[in-house]
């Protein structure tokens, strides 16, 4: 019989993409973010990201032991642990960072089946548990480097902020969140090797842009719209956390809808909320609507309304 006859069990096309080389790739993305805060913060951010790192693949391999079935290797317990460490302040209490990793390799990773079953980011999710937990820890962010109020922070009481020190990274914030420069250079990395695409990142940009234009108070004025920008967790949130493939919708007009519910819920946070960052919980309330957010723009079959009734 003819090779081509045979009819095999799908997938029929396979991708030379693995979780391994996308991960690795959000890795070595978020070195310059990693390195900067090393530079910026000293040899402390270093540590912290190590604990964090350390202690999210040990989670993950401890309950491997446990189900007997290790799932280490495909390096997402590095990029979560990564990214957490990013998210977290210099001066935070080691043993705080480590039961950050614990709780999201553990609670919102695993319990629910591992990488592609969680609900929400593993990693913001541990950010906003610690913020709920341990709240005069996670919003300290003096350190030998920067004493008093980070620049969101500043703005929002009305004071001047130094925009081109929030882009070079020359101020308070967490380890990551500080260069815009060193983001938008692991973000360029994604783009090019097509991790990820501009749809969410840019719709949540510009969506928040528009937000914090109308109901900022301040117009559209080039200098207070740049600091929002520039300050606080956006970028990072936006190009590294908001685009995972796991907690983001699939469907390509699901993606603009998501992306323009983070810009909202952004604006609302920081402008009309008590805080001045907004985007952790703007990112994890995006992912609890995803379900609904597919069922809502799921494309319609050829021949069929959206009602689900055939078009003869």
């Amino acid at each position: 019989m003819s090779e081509r006859l045979k009819v095999s069990s799908n997938p029929h096309i396979r991708s030379k993409v693995t979780t391994n080389g996308i991960m690795l790739a959000v890795v070595i993305a978020l070195m310059p973010s990693a390195g900067f805060g090393i530079y910026n913060f000293g040899a402390r951010a270093a540590l912290v990201i190590l604990v964090t790192v350390a202690s999210a693949v040990l989670t993950e391999v401890l309950f491997g032991l446990y189900r007997k079935k290790q799932t280490v290797s495909d390096l997402s317990a590095v990029v979560t642990g990564l990214l957490l460490a990013l998210n977290l302040p210099v001066s935070i209490p080691l043993w705080m960072a480590a039961l950050g990793s614990v709780f999201a390799i553990l609670v919102v990773k695993m319990l629910f089946g591992g990488l592609g079953q969680n609900f929400m980011n593993p990693a913001l999710a541990a950010r906003c548990f610690l913020l709920i937990s341990f709240p005069t820890a996670m919003t300290n962010f003096e350190c030998d480097a920067y004493t008093g109020a980070t620049p969101l922070a500043a703005l929002k009481a009305g004071e001047q902020v130094n925009v081109m020190d929030m882009v070079v990274g020359r101020t308070a914030g967490t380890i990551g969140e500080t260069s815009v420069i060193a983001l938008v250079a692991g973000a360029c990395i994604l783009l090019l090797l097509g991790v990820i695409d501009l749809r969410i990142p840019a719709t949540y940009i510009a969506a928040f842009v528009l937000f914090a234009g109308i109901f900022g108070g301040h117009g559209f004025d080039p200098a207070y719209l740049s600091a929002q920008l520039a300050g606080g967790g956006l970028m990072l949130g936006a190009f590294f956390m908001a685009t995972d493939y796991v907690t983001r919708p699939i469907t390509v007009k699901g993606q603009y809808v998501y992306g323009v519910f983070l810009g909202i819920m952004t604006g609302i946070f920081r402008i009309f909320g008590p805080g001045a960052e907004g985007v952790s919980y703007a990112i994890l309330l995006g992912n609890l609507l995803v379900p609904l957010i597919e069922k809502v723009t799921k494309p319609v079959a050829f021949g069929y309304g959206r009602g689900g009734k055939r078009h003869d």
